[in-house]
């Protein structure tokens, strides 16, 4: 028995005109129709999983029509399921629910823009964290659109088109009650030990990636309204600090949002609100937060460093800057490096310090507070100054304690020092200089103290009696041995002299530009330069 009805044979067979189709023909053609529908579903099947797919469609039936040489059935789209619906007063009568039409309206409809290819090509969703303004990325406007999760849009061609926005970033539970506790505790308990602990989970936790853009813009947001919170301000950067010591977080693409904050509390013209803030200890944390991300970041962003020592240099050379501004600038630069001390500061401290010094003396600047701002800038242009110095001078090498300098003038032996090296032996015996007689000139060798050399040594000076008598082998062989080591001492001496005079020729040479910047620094600070100079290099120039 056939599943298809004879009355659905009668029905169709009305639908294309016959309408006298006896009842028996209808019966027997039911199973023919029967058999065709499942041969044209079994092919429509295999079109479809070689589409790799799993939803039967209407070009799937098409497929299977064009397999049989069948023509296709025309009117049908494949882009949504068709809607039937009930016929009013049969139960088993669906029909499909198509909209009336009129053809006058789709004659003069504009043509739909020609489809374009099927093609694979690729695009930047975002480049360093900034989304291209390009046809395949959504627009500003539609990302900023209400949550309501779609957008219409109305085209050229006046069709409204449906717009989905881009997935909003989902956070597991955890992590949002993290997140909600570590801002808690930035913003009224920053002083707490519960605090501490949260900054050290802050540079350990190796899951924090997915809350690094909502730490960013909680600092970003904080910094820009609460530069009159002390406390606030150095919490937030010890947070920033944490999340760079982290090695499990990805912080490059949010650097741009972080900058701006962190220089911020570096070069504003006042963080804190009382007296009794000290935002000088802030600053000087922040200056060595800016020189650890520039020191970490600066091969990937080649332009940070140049870009924020730009920035720096602008606020110390501005004379309409406040004090508290130059410091902060002057810290930054000297966490930077000595080069960039060298290079940028100490060029420009003689006008700078010709416009500190009326505002350091109670003369001339009545107020105490900027008074005391004109030192602190006087004390980190000192360090700044003495730290590069200090620099500079380390690349002299390292000079061995010299010799007595001996002069030889008329075969009469004299020492620039009468003083004797200290041994622990009691100065009476300790053996007395020995005069070795050479073909040339005198020269003094220190004498060891071991009995050994203290006998070769005796037998070098001949005696009227031993001269008498005649030497016999054994000393002759004494004194020539004792006089070849004083000459293999004499040359090894000459040429370590002749290696620190070449080294010493070579640096002052190629570091003279030192000599000249530390005067000028001495007649800049006076003798409060001299405490960065280490004793072996200040002996050098002095």
């Amino acid at each position: 028995m056939s599943i298809v009805p004879k009355e659905t044979v009668e029905v169709i067979a009305q639908s294309i005109g016959i309408n006298n189709l006896s009842p028996d023909a209808a019966l027997a053609v039911a199973p023919d129709v029967e058999y065709r529908m499942r041969e044209i579903m079994q092919e429509a099947i295999k079109c479809m999983r070689h589409s790799k797919r799993t939803t039967l469609t209407a070009d799937d039936i098409d497929g299977a029509l064009n397999l049989r040489n069948v023509e296709p059935v025309y009117g049908f789209a494949s882009g949504s399921p068709l809607q039937f619906k009930r016929a009013v007063g049969h139960r088993d009568l669906f029909y499909v629910d198509d909209k009336e039409v009129d053809i006058k309206d789709v004659i003069e409809a504009p043509l739909p823009k020609a489809p374009l290819d099927t093609a694979v090509i690729c695009h930047w969703l975002a480049i360093e964290g900034v989304q291209p303004a390009i046809p395949e990325n959504a627009p500003v406007e539609v990302i900023s659109a209400p949550s309501d999760g779609k957008k219409l849009e109305q085209k050229d061609d006046n069709l409204p088109v449906d717009i989905k926005l881009p997935v909003k970033h989902v956070l597991s539970r955890e992590l949002q009650l993290y997140f909600d506790k570590v801002t808690e505790l930035t913003l009224s308990k920053s002083d707490s030990v519960l605090f501490k602990e949260a900054l050290i989970s802050l540079a350990t936790d190796p899951g924090l990636h997915p809350l690094v853009p909502y730490f960013t813009c909680f600092i970003a947001d904080e910094v820009s309204r609460g530069l009159n919170d002390y406390s606030l301000l150095f919490a937030l950067m010890r947070v920033v600090s944490s999340l760079l010591q982290n090695s499990h977080i990805h912080i490059e693409p949010y650097l741009h949002q972080l900058m701006p904050s962190v220089v911020t509390c570096l070069v504003a013209k006042r963080l804190g609100s009382r007296l009794a803030d000290n935002h000088w200890e802030l600053r000087d944390f922040t200056a060595n937060l800016v020189a650890s991300i520039c020191k970490r970041f600066g091969h990937v962003y080649s332009n940070l460093q140049s870009r924020l020592t730009k920035t720096l240099l602008n606020a110390f050379l501005d004379p309409k800057k406040a004090m508290t501004q130059h410091y902060g600038a002057i810290q930054g630069l000297a966490a930077l490096g000595p080069n960039v001390v060298r290079l940028l500061l100490v060029p420009n401290l003689e006008p700078y310090m010709q416009l500190l010094e009326p505002e350091m003396l109670l003369e001339k600047q009545k107020n105490e507070l900027k008074r005391h701002e004109a030192w602190q800038v006087y004390g980190a242009l000192l360090r700044a100054a003495g730290h590069c110095i200090h620099d500079r001078l380390k690349m002299f090498p390292t000079f061995p304690s010299p010799f007595p300098t001996v002069l030889k003038v008329n075969a009469r032996v004299a020492t620039a020092s009468g003083k004797r090296k200290a041994s622990l032996e009691p100065l009476e015996h300790q053996p007395p200089l020995k005069k070795i007689a050479t073909d040339g000139e005198v020269d003094v060798v220190m004498s060891n103290s071991s009995p050994s050399r203290r006998q070769g040594e005796t037998g070098v000076e001949a005696s009227p009696v031993d001269s008498t008598i005649g030497p016999s082998s054994s000393s002759q062989q004494m004194a020539n041995e004792n006089t070849s080591d004083g000459r293999i001492k004499s040359e090894l001496r000459n040429n370590q002299d002749l290696k620190i005079s070449t080294a010493l020729a070579q640096v002052w040479k190629d570091e003279l530009n030192s000599g000249r910047v530390l005067v000028s620094l001495f007649e800049l600070f006076g003798e409060g330069i001299l405490s960065f100079i280490p004793a072996p290099e200040m002996s050098v120039f002095l």
